[in-house]
């Protein structure tokens, strides 16, 4: 589990997960990333990456064997400021740079760890929000099911980009853009399990875009709107939409709102493409920054920054709706791997 240090976080908490009832017991912390705001596994290779969301920005690899964490060299300059996410994808790691505007693409090597110089894709383009949308603000990056295209979703530009790797450089070109609703400034995307259904959550509007992604052709098009606004913000204040899961089963998919500080189900029934919403609970604290599912489908944990703590939710398998059934202090909580 990651933290903002810069908040008063640990950094990278490691935890068991007791199978019975899924609660968190923290065994060791790593503090020797800064600002660990996302994390991710590579199961196959034993190795968890860590982005630390600073100015420059920096990626750090650990060996991961059982709760201990051991740093695989030094941290490793992204070339850009601010990153907020990062992901694994043909072969390379992957980080999108929020403060600058850029996804950047560094080497690995054969042990998992972090080569360089990276190689910057710089986007360009701005929103109607004169305070977020002023510049590229590169928010998510993720490789597509099929393993031949990444997607990079920019809430400055109100877009989500489709890049395919270039073996020339080692980074990224651009392949096509989808232009989404002007100021709703994307977020974050996941897909449906059947890898042609792509659902995008917007943070300046609490809308999510359901879109039909073409893996053959790289072509993501969007097809509707669902408003995930059900909640009111509190007096004075706004809705941010954080972050959308999926299940495996492909039966329903949730979102976490902050300001309400809810966490949505949407049910899958009507098919993929219509998500509906079926009811909310609330994310157990304050400013649910990320929401993740167990492997088995029957549990959900969500990190709250502002509340400092990560909650666990029992789903009913029926309805999909999460029920708390614990919390772990964690102070500035940002994100959850499990492995």
């Amino acid at each position: 589990m990651g933290s903002y240090t810069s908040g008063g976080g640990r950094g990278i908490t490691v935890a068991a997960v007791d199978p019975g009832d899924g609660a968190l017991t923290p065994v060791a912390v790593v503090a020797t990333a800064p600002n660990p705001a996302w994390l991710a596994l590579d199961r196959r290779a034993g190795v968890l990456y860590a982005v630390s969301e600073t100015d420059p920005g920096a990626v750090t690899a650990f060996r991961a064997d059982g709760p201990r964490l051991t740093p695989l060299g030094p941290p490793v300059g992204v070339g850009g400021a601010g990153p907020t996410h990062l992901g694994l994808a043909g072969g390379r790691l992957l980080t999108a740079n929020y403060a600058s505007g850029s996804v950047s693409s560094l080497p690995l090597a054969p042990d998992g760890a972090v080569g360089g110089p990276p190689v910057v894709l710089a986007h360009h383009g701005s929103g109607p929000d004169p305070d977020r949308q002023e510049a590229p603000h590169a928010h998510q990056v993720v490789g597509d099911p099929g393993g031949r295209w990444v997607l990079g979703v920019d809430l400055g530009t109100d877009s989500v980009r489709v890049c395919a790797p270039d073996p020339d450089t080692g980074g990224l070109r651009v392949h096509g853009e989808a232009a989404l609703r002007a100021g709703s400034g994307p977020r974050h995307l996941a897909f449906h399990p059947d890898g042609e259904v792509v659902y995008v959550l917007h943070e300046l509007a609490p809308q999510l875009t359901v879109c039909r992604w073409d893996g053959a052709s790289g072509v993501l098009q969007p097809l509707a709107e669902v408003a995930v606004d059900t909640d009111p913000a509190p007096e004075g204040g706004r809705l941010h939409p954080s972050v959308v899961g999926v299940a495996a089963d492909g039966r329903f998919l949730w979102v976490a709102v902050r300001g309400s500080d809810r966490l949505l189900t949407l049910s899958l029934e009507d098919g993929a493409e219509k998500p509906r919403v079926t009811g909310s609970v609330g994310c157990g604290g304050v400013w649910p920054r990320d929401v993740v599912l167990d492997a088995p489908g029957r549990r959900l944990y969500v990190a709250n920054e502002w509340s400092g703590d990560v909650t666990w939710f029992d789903v009913d398998p029926e309805t999909g709706t999460p029920h708390p059934a614990g919390a772990l202090e964690l102070p500035a909580a940002a994100c959850v791997v499990l492995d």
